[in-house]
């Protein structure tokens, strides 16, 4: 049976054939982060939300999910962490309850429930937007549903036998939901070391192909590493200082985790207490899998990266004077036999494959030509080249914070500054020629 939605702040059956200033489409913390900042100007939108509130946190994570950067850092706009545990990392059910609470504070124009399947915009006209709820036009749109839109997983799955269960890392709730057995995890950013350490403390023999992801350490020198790093400016950095912008944009997250307070996640401490590491997955022949012979080069490169960051670290440190424990550095708990990996799925009793391996941009339903050849969006801390049109909540938008609570709100406070600088200058273009200066929303929405 379909999950039904609650008309929220705004009634769903008023959508259609209205015309609104600003419609806002994705109702997850970039889109509420705009909402808010438009509600401050006073500037008349309306909020499009697919599903309901937190839907990304609520269904697509696994039970034991946490954050890996501390509480501290959720800075909604209007709405930081209130909580008494600031320094530790809220789990799925608190992070659902933080963005329910958001809504509830400051009562966005939302609705939820309906899908935008459609977004195109004559040549000077009003954007059209076609939803599952009727049609309605904007004069301007903010486009907030994120960068992972569709799970992706190799054509090389299809060949794996028909008797191996396959989920996506998105659909991965609990080891109970796989059938026993040992399970194969593919991937190592944030959400494969995790699923891998949530499987392998429940003791399921685990194998996990490991690829390029960099790590950090969770703690060093007496505090978090995220808190050295948000001193140091790290988070505010932006993606203007960096002359490979495009491949920054493209790397992925460094794997860490909160969980239990917050720790390591060290493959090399899992391989020495029973996980078998591979290197990148490089081809399927049914039971038969091959990996290529780059583990060594992949652990020694996420290592590298931790011990860079101290070395940033160490320098701040030294550098003002701050008065911080010092600690022994990392010392590798177990090497790779160098040896080229191979697994027979039935002799290893694998019965699984959890796929850890990212999600697709899927920007199809946006008919105007805001894109580049990779699909993804051209432009300049959210603003396109097309009249009118933003988007918020892309990693790296503006800085590393960029998507994350952290700083979401920073860049939706940019694109509701831009919005709102826009509307006054047509005011004042209308003063002068006698044209109309602002165009009303067809229904209340405040």
């Amino acid at each position: 049976m379909p999950e039904t939605y609650p008309e929220t702040y705004f009634d769903t059956r008023r959508l259609a054939g209205a015309h609104f200033p600003v419609a806002v489409i994705g109702g997850g913390q970039a889109g509420l982060s705009v909402s808010h900042c438009l509600r401050e100007r006073g500037i008349e939108h309306v909020v499009v939300e697919a599903n309901r509130v937190g839907h990304e946190w609520r269904s697509r994570r696994w039970d034991s999910f946490c954050l890996v950067t501390p509480n501290w850092q959720c800075r909604l706009p209007g709405y930081p962490y209130r909580g008494d545990d600031p320094d530790g990392f809220m789990v799925r059910e608190e992070i659902v309850r933080y963005l329910e609470g958001y809504v509830a504070h400051f009562r966005p124009p939302l609705v939820e429930g309906v899908s935008v399947t459609r977004v195109r915009r004559p040549a000077g006209g009003t954007y059209e937007l076609a939803t599952t709820a009727g049609d309605f036009t904007a004069e301007q749109v903010v486009v907030a549903t994120g960068p992972y839109h569709r799970p992706r997983i190799p054509r090389a799955a299809e060949r794996l036998p028909a008797g191996i269960e396959q989920v996506h890392s998105s659909a991965y709730r609990s080891p109970a939901q796989l059938p026993d057995g040992a399970v194969l995890v593919v991937g190592t950013g944030q959400s494969g070391c995790q699923i891998a350490e949530d499987l392998h403390l429940a003791g399921r023999q685990v194998h996990l192909a490991v690829g390029s992801a960099p790590r950090v350490a969770r703690f060093y020198r007496g505090r978090d590493c995220v808190a050295w790093l948000d001193e140091m400016g790290h988070y505010a950095r932006s993606i203007d200082e960096f002359d490979d912008a495009g491949a920054v944009r493209m790397r992925v997250n460094h794997y860490v985790t909160g969980r239990d307070g917050g720790r390591d996640i060290d493959l090399r401490a899992f391989a020495k207490d029973g996980m078998r590491l591979y290197g990148r997955l490089t081809s399927i022949d049914g039971p038969a899998l091959e990996f290529a012979d780059d583990l060594k080069v992949n652990l020694d490169h996420a290592d590298a990266v931790a011990e860079g960051i101290k070395d940033a670290i160490d320098a701040h440190i030294a550098a003002r004077g701050i008065d911080a424990p010092t600690e022994p550095r990392y010392t590798p708990v177990w090497e790779p036999d160098g040896q080229a990996g191979e697994l027979s799925l039935a002799e290893a009793g694998v019965t699984s494959v959890v796929w850890a391996t990212g999600f697709a941009r899927d920007h199809r339903w946006i008919e105007i030509p805001a894109f580049d050849g990779r699909g993804y969006p051209m432009h300049w801390r959210g603003v396109t080249s097309v009249p009118g049109l933003y988007f918020v909540g892309l990693p790296w938008q503006h800085s590393w914070g960029s998507g994350r609570f952290e700083a979401v709100g920073r860049d939706a406070e940019f694109i509701a500054g831009h919005i709102d600088a826009g509307r006054r200058l047509a005011d004042v273009c209308g003063t002068l020629t006698g044209a109309p200066t602002r165009v009303a929303a067809a229904v209340p929405v405040g």
